[in-house]
């Protein structure tokens, strides 16, 4: 009996679309392994992928499951925040998780305080759009000539 309702579930699982499977935590997918979906998202890491511990693919892997449900830009943000972490080196990685520790460590006043004058300097270093008609020397094209006040025939 408790075969028969093993088995059944083991196709239903096969059959739904979409179903979520768990990853065996002994051994997380390779590149390779991962759906085009799951390579799509995860691309910024593509390259260390496989050189990364069974942990932080698993940690990826949900990122991933749930990168779909996100906003537009809380999409980009992941995908900007991978890209940033992948370029870091080891050394600066455990700086980044010891400083991480540190601050979850600060009373909430404290961390709200210092999230405040994060988002404000992040505000004040945002880059300035560039026009998108720059002339070649790269200054923003000056405005239209006047019209001519030759009367239209």
């Amino acid at each position: 009996m408790v075969r028969s309702v093993v088995a059944a579930l083991a196709v239903w699982l096969l059959l739904v679309p979409g179903a979520s499977f768990a990853v065996d935590a002994s051994r997380p997918p390779h590149w390779a392994e991962l759906s085009p979906e799951q390579k799509q998202i995860l691309s910024p890491v593509s390259g260390n992928w496989d050189a990364m511990s069974a942990r932080k693919r698993i940690k990826l892997l949900g990122v991933a499951k749930h990168y779909l449900k996100m906003t537009p830009i809380e999409q980009q943000r992941v995908q900007a925040q991978l890209k940033d972490w992948d370029r870091l080196t080891f050394e600066e990685r455990e700086k980044a998780r010891q400083r991480y520790r540190e601050f979850k460590q600060l009373p909430p006043e404290k961390r709200q305080e210092l999230k405040q004058k994060w988002k404000q300097k992040a505000a004040e270093q945002k880059p300035v759009p560039v026009l998108q008609s720059a002339n070649p020397s790269g200054t923003a094209n000056p405005s239209p000539a006047p019209p001519s006040s030759t009367p239209v025939q």
